[in-house]
């Protein structure tokens, strides 16, 4: 008996935790909803030295019909950090319709071999959460 109920509380939540997933992924049904359109969803560092300059920019523009609020963003891990300097990457102030923005991100760059991580982005938009990718290689110390 205990068996049939843990197993049916294992199917409930992974069914709600499904939904909450679902959530950010459907579109608000606001007309005048900001929409946040990046130049690219994925940065390939490409193969770059130990310890070099991890820091890059993905490039977005507010192509909706009201201000845009980035709230968030959040790295995958610990070696994907989105504040730079003590202070977020990404624009504190609304973004007006037609403008345009920057979201920095940082790699470690003393972690040496191939990376493939992802960059979550949480805004008021049409879309609400965006996932954006980091991509490359670090060559090892020499």
């Amino acid at each position: 008996m205990k068996t049939i109920v843990a197993y049916l509380a294992g199917i409930c939540l992974i069914g709600i935790t499904h939904l909450k997933a679902q959530e950010s992924v459907v579109p608000t049904n606001d007309p005048n909803a900001p929409e946040i359109k990046f130049e690219s969803e994925v940065i390939d560092y490409g193969v770059i030295p130990y310890d070099s300059d991890g820091i890059r920019e993905f490039k977005f523009k507010n192509v909706g019909k009201s201000p845009l609020t980035i709230t968030n963003v959040q790295g995958e891990c610990g070696c994907t950090a989105t504040t730079i300097d003590g202070k977020p990457g990404w624009p504190q102030e609304p973004i007006l319709p037609g403008k345009t923005g920057t979201i920095k991100v940082k790699y470690d760059t003393k972690r040496v071999g191939r990376f493939e991580k992802n960059v979550t982005v949480t805004s008021n938009a049409k879309y609400p959460v965006v996932k954006l990718k980091i991509k490359g290689e670090v060559k090892p110390k020499e």
